[in-house]
């Protein structure tokens, strides 16, 4: 089933191996025919992944980022978009020599050679490659052919895991096997014996139901790994090694640890598990509803940054999801039982009101507000209407008629939405943000360690680079006097024409950026602005 935690396995089987001291890449293959998933809503397939380059991606490769250190770019990630498009191209180009083009073995084949260029691209020993979806899927059919005409090509280069889910029904009380057998069995149709089964499960794998799996799925019971539930994902290499994952791995390569040290992961997973003290942390947005569920995927970057600058500060945070629109509908009273308060990326009209009416709040109330992207957006619009008095005040994504539109739409965008140009085309990846002198933005960039401060540019003005995913921007024409008014512009594009970040002086803090943060935050290397951001909810608290 999806979401059993196929990505975090290959994320942590990746950070294993590379800390046995090999070159590590991953690989996310999709099913879906989009080209990437810059067009999905959140709620469909949870949050969109920016990589450096500009891929916009599944979530997975952001866990492959924050467990490796390793990024991402378009390499990492393939679709069968991506795939059939490029099939075409070349029949089109006559590439294939004039050949009938078939399904079977062109699609296969063109997965193989992504799949390869990510490995020759990374300079990586070893590539881990996820497929998404599950196993008796119509449209994984052609991966599972691709792997295995991989292995047929090359046997001893080529092994197979599948994390398979062991439910144990309550009103039972015993773990039951039968699902992953019948998933094997099905992985067996395709061509393909796994290597490993990685048994996920409410508890840990007891030696019954390891040995059961050994004899029905055709497997050593040594090479199917326990899984079980844990309170962070970050456990998880660990666990894996406990189980001796890692070593089984190379056995079967034929390689050799070259050396072994999870001393700095093990060591921040158990600070994240010794933190008692509470930090409460209000994510107001409005892609958290799926039918009778709440789906938090949809920013699982922001997520999991706010869980590395809470173990940087020795606390846990206690996360509450507020939908919008319960605020447009019932007020701001709900936020008064938070330490901080997040108003999120996000696209369109919907929901706009009530994260204004938040900022609002924050504003006023000297709650620490951090707002990222659309967040920065609505708090431009909030200080607009509020302390200029421009009660129009809007953004042309939400009403293009407002006659004050201080967030307006960047001037290269406007050709590619007139030609229905929405794929790709935003403002996307790593860009340079100057930042400003004097600023809190400035002053927690500074608290950051020396090595990762080595990678700014230094001088008069601090160069940092940070990842981005927009098409609106602030309109200049209003900078000069809501400068005068007291919002500050603390980070622009080098040449100063960008506004990238804005902040409010007389506030414990109150920081919005047009960039994404969080994309860039890993467990061992937080981002300075969530440490800064969780910091100043704790001395508030």
């Amino acid at each position: 089933m999806s979401s059993v935690g196929k990505g975090v396995a290959a994320a942590s089987i990746a950070n294993i191996l590379k800390s046995k001291g090999y070159a590590v890449s991953n690989i996310k293959c999709d099913m879906y025919i989009n080209i990437d998933a810059g067009t999905i809503r959140p709620t469909e397939h949870g949050e969109v992944f920016v990589g450096e380059d500009g891929v916009e991606a599944d979530q997975d490769l952001g866990n492959y980022e924050r467990f490796t250190g390793n990024p991402v770019t378009r390499v990492n990630y393939i679709t069968t978009g991506q795939v059939y498009q490029e099939v075409i191209r070349k029949e089109r180009n006559l590439e294939y020599g004039g050949e009938d083009v078939e399904v079977v073995p062109d699609i296969p084949n063109e997965i193989i050679r992504r799949i390869k260029l990510a490995g020759k691209t990374d300079k990586a020993e070893i590539v881990v490659i996820e497929f998404g979806g599950t196993v008796g899927e119509y449209q994984v059919l052609l991966f599972l052919e691709a792997a295995r005409m991989m292995k047929l090509e090359s046997p001893k280069d080529v092994l197979f895991a599948i994390v398979s889910y062991l439910p144990i029904p309550e009103m039972i009380g015993e773990m039951k096997t039968k699902p992953t057998q019948y998933a094997v069995r099905t992985l067996n149709s395709a061509g393909i014996q796994p290597d490993f089964i990685i048994a996920r499960a409410a508890r840990p794998l007891d030696e019954k139901r390891r040995e059961k799996l050994g004899i029905f799925c055709n497997i050593s019971k040594d090479d199917v790994v326990s899984a079980p539930d844990v309170k962070s994902i970050y456990e998880i290499p660990i666990n894996f090694e406990k189980e001796g994952l890692g070593e089984r791995i190379l056995e079967k390569f034929g390689l050799k640890a070259r050396h072994k040290d999870l001393k700095e992961w093990a060591a921040m997973v158990n600070k994240y598990k010794a933190a008692k003290r509470p930090v409460k942390i209000g994510v107001v947005g409005k892609y958290f509803a799926t039918g009778d569920f709440c789906l938090s995927d949809s920013y699982i970057s922001v997520i999991e940054a706010v869980k590395h600058a809470c173990t940087a500060n020795n606390c846990t945070p206690v996360f509450c999801w507020v939908n919008t629109a319960d605020i447009e509908k019932n007020g701001t009273g709900a936020l008064k039982q938070f330490d901080g308060i997040i108003v999120p990326q996000g696209w369109g009209s919907r929901g706009a009101e009530g994260k204004i009416a938040t900022i609002e709040y924050c504003r006023k109330n000297k709650v620490p507000y951090f707002g990222l992207c659309y967040g920065m957006q609505m708090a431009v619009i909030e200080f607009a209407r509020n302390v200029l008095g421009y009660k129009d005040a809007n953004s042309e994504e939400v009403n293009p008629k407002t006659t004050n539109p201080v967030i307006h739409i960047m001037p290269e965008q406007k050709e590619l939405i007139a030609k229905k140009q929405y794929g790709g085309t935003i403002r996307l990846g790593g860009w340079p943000c100057k930042i400003v002198p004097g600023t809190h933005l400035e002053s927690a960039y500074a608290k950051a360690p020396a090595d990762k401060k080595a990678g700014w540019k230094a001088g008069k003005d601090m160069i940092v680079s940070e990842r981005h995913r927009h098409r609106y921007e602030f309109n200049n024409k209003y900078r000069e006097e809501m400068q005068k008014m007291g919002l500050t512009i603390a980070g622009t594009s080098p040449d100063g024409l960008i506004v990238e970040a804005v902040e409010i002086k007389d506030h414990p803090f109150f920081i919005g950026t047009q960039f994404h943060p969080e994309y860039i935050s890993r467990p061992l290397d937080p981002h300075p602005l969530f440490v800064e951001f969780i910091r100043v909810c704790l001395e508030k608290k």
